[in-house]
């Protein structure tokens, strides 16, 4: 499997545990995203996205998206899209 860097994590808000990722490259619900850099190191599939309150079903490099994550991030966190 290959990875490509799509984003870095921008913020992070903790109760919602919800992550909001500077993309560098389109991304889309069902893509399945690894996390890595600051204490963490995990894989999860893009199961919703926001842009600006706004659900949506991709999201565009030079955007933000936000996305429910399973883990605490830490902005600079890198993300990569795994491909099979």
């Amino acid at each position: 499997m290959s990875e490509e860097l799509i984003g870095t994590i921008s913020h992070y808000f903790a109760k919602p545990q919800v992550g909001v990722v500077k993309l560098t490259a389109d991304i889309k619900v069902g893509d399945t995203l690894r996390f890595s850099g600051h204490g963490v190191d995990f894989q999860q599939a893009v199961t919703s996205m926001e842009l600006d309150h706004v659900p949506v079903e991709t999201a565009s490099s030079g955007t933000e998206a936000a996305m429910k994550v399973d883990q605490r991030v830490r902005e600079g966190t890198q993300v990569y899209r795994i491909m099979p």
